[in-house]
């Protein structure tokens, strides 16, 4: 018996980065992870910096995002995000190099650097790393 499947896009300001029907997706909300299975009761939450997981039958697929919002239908999903990038795209010793430039940033302090901006971006870098670690 094939598992029933949802309709799930992310979209982003510059591009629909993913859409297909899946049998599962796991968000980052601000409480916490949470899972979406076909035929959920309507749902719409905002969603913070973390991983994205779909599942299509046993494939398992992953995506980096920096926060965003999630609409819920019982037949759709539809993630609306700042950033978001798969698992397999993300350039590795790039997010490295990011995550060590927001460390010196935030290292060197209010003098030269935002610290908010700073601490952002190696959230950001760290997260990317860590996705980009399961393809």
């Amino acid at each position: 018996m094939t598992p029933e499947k949802i309709k799930f896009e992310i979209l982003t300001p510059h591009q629909k980065v993913f859409s297909s029907d899946v049998t599962a997706v796991r968000l980052p909300g601000y409480s916490g992870y949470f899972g979406v299975l076909p035929r959920h009761t309507p749902y719409l939450s905002s969603l913070r910096l973390g991983e994205i997981k779909v599942q299509i039958n046993q494939d398992i697929s992953y995506f980096a995002t920096s926060g965003g919002f999630v609409e819920v239908f019982p037949h759709s999903i539809t993630v609306l995000a700042e950033t978001a990038e798969p698992a397999r795209a993300i350039d590795h010793k790039r997010a490295e190099a990011a995550r060590d430039r927001a460390l010196n940033r935030q290292k060197e302090g209010q003098k030269a650097w935002s610290v908010p901006r700073a601490q952002a971006a190696l959230l950001r870098a760290i997260n990317r790393i860590r996705v980009a670690s399961k393809s």
